[in-house]
């Protein structure tokens, strides 16, 4: 996978980008990204229906596959398939490292100006491809699947009704799910973007905190044909603490002290309550409160509030240490800046500071000329004529005449 990115960044390999004439020539304009875990069965099928789309809308394309670490022939299947058709490429892991990490390796390497990701199982129905591409015309940057009539068991569209609507509702993006791997991206989406973990359910979370126009649309969803589902009950786990960290780095990745500061004022009022009422009850004398298990709380949540806070305070500190340093927004585009020195990849302070530094250097070299030419003009003796005395005034001449003649009259 290190040898494919370092071969050709995406920005060279776009640069020399032809307009192909069939979907067999020419650099692909659309990325079709497949993670494949023990699908052996489905990939040929996969693969003829694919290219019957393409030939049909007659878009330059690749399949690349992300065999992640499968214990059956996918491994082998998928290497036929690449042997026999150019346009399907491969990357094999060493063992299973997950969802997130096959899309990564994906983008890395797709070469299409869209980028399409579907599962291997034949659930996802290529049909829809050229539905997501006319909704990306529309202006959208990604397009999401939803399976409005979605053909699995219940114990696994429960939990995801479930997890689509807390997400939907925290996060601020109004799509109906989540979990569907059915999507489109316009590749500029996808620069710079890190997964790992379980992130691949919120790329179009992150994607929306980065300014990019989300869209959804209803796809096919098929029962499932061979093999069987790779995700279990421990998703929904996963989901959950992984959702926790897109929400600190999206939501609140500049002021980690709303979210810890919060947690600590509702603590603090809780536990300032609870001591209150216990205050209360022995100014009244209605018995001891030292062996209450309600004082026992009401000073664990006072200190877990301190605690909270603190917290908050040294986020914002080292928030504010880092600030300048990395983008936190992205820009679509500009008007009569071309000629201005403007560079949106850089921070303002960024900017300043190597201005600031330009600025040093160029003082320190004239200062290193300045004493060149001293030490060069010592080492020759070349010596300034002494200028002529000024002339002295018509006062200065009348006070002298003045001086000489009381001299003479002493």
């Amino acid at each position: 996978m290190s040898s494919l990115t370092e071969n050709r960044s995406r920005a060279g390999r776009r640069a020399n980008r032809r307009h192909p004439d069939s979907f067999q020539s020419g650099t692909p304009e659309i990325s079709i990204v497949i993670p494949v875990y023990n699908e052996e069965d489905s990939l040929d099928l996969l693969c003829d229906k694919i290219r019957a789309v393409m030939e049909e809308i007659s878009f330059a394309f690749e399949i690349i596959f992300i065999d992640d670490g499968s214990t059956d022939s996918s491994s082998e299947r998928l290497e036929a398939l690449a042997d026999e058709n150019e346009w399907v490429r491969c990357i094999t892991f060493r063992r299973n490292f997950g969802k997130a990490a096959a899309l990564d390796a994906g983008f890395s390497v797709a070469c299409g100006e869209i980028i399409v990701t579907m599962d291997a199982d034949l659930q996802d129905d290529p049909e829809e491809i050229p539905n997501f591409i006319a909704k990306l015309r529309e202006g959208y940057d990604v397009v999401s699947g939803w399976k409005f009539v979605r053909h699995d068991p219940v114990n696994k569209t429960l939990p995801s009704k479930v997890f689509n609507g807390v997400v939907s509702r925290l996060s601020g993006v109004q799509l109906n799910d989540f979990n569907c791997g059915f999507k489109a991206y316009r590749a500029e989406a996808l620069e710079g973007l890190s997964l790992y973990g379980e992130l691949h359910r919120f790329i179009p979370v992150l994607l929306h905190w980065r300014g990019y126009r989300i869209g959804e649309i209803p796809v096919k969803h098929h029962a499932r044909q061979f093999g069987q589902s790779k995700y279990g009950y421990s998703r929904l786990l996963k989901g959950g603490l992984d959702f926790m960290g897109v929400m600190l780095n999206t939501r609140y990745a500049t002021r980690p002290l709303h979210v810890f500061g919060g947690a600590g004022l509702v603590f603090g009022l809780l536990g300032f309550g609870i001591l209150s009422y216990l205050t209360l009850l022995w100014f009244a004398g209605l018995g001891p409160i030292g062996e209450r298990p309600l004082l026992f709380l009401g000073m664990l949540l006072v200190m877990s509030s301190f605690q909270f806070v603190t917290i908050g305070l040294l986020g914002e500190f080292i928030q504010r240490q880092g600030a300048g340093r990395e983008r936190r927004y992205t820009i679509g585009a500009t008007r009569n800046l071309d000629g201005m020195g403007f560079d949106p990849e850089r921070s303002a302070a960024r900017r300043l500071a190597d201005t600031a530094r330009r600025m040093k250097k160029d003082s320190d070299d004239e200062s290193h000329d300045d004493t060149g030419r001293h030490d060069k003009a010592t080492r020759r003796k070349v010596h300034k004529p002494k200028s002529a005395a000024p002339p002295k005034s018509r006062i200065q001449k009348l006070f002298k005449r003045n001086n000489t003649l009381r001299d003479a009259a002493s």
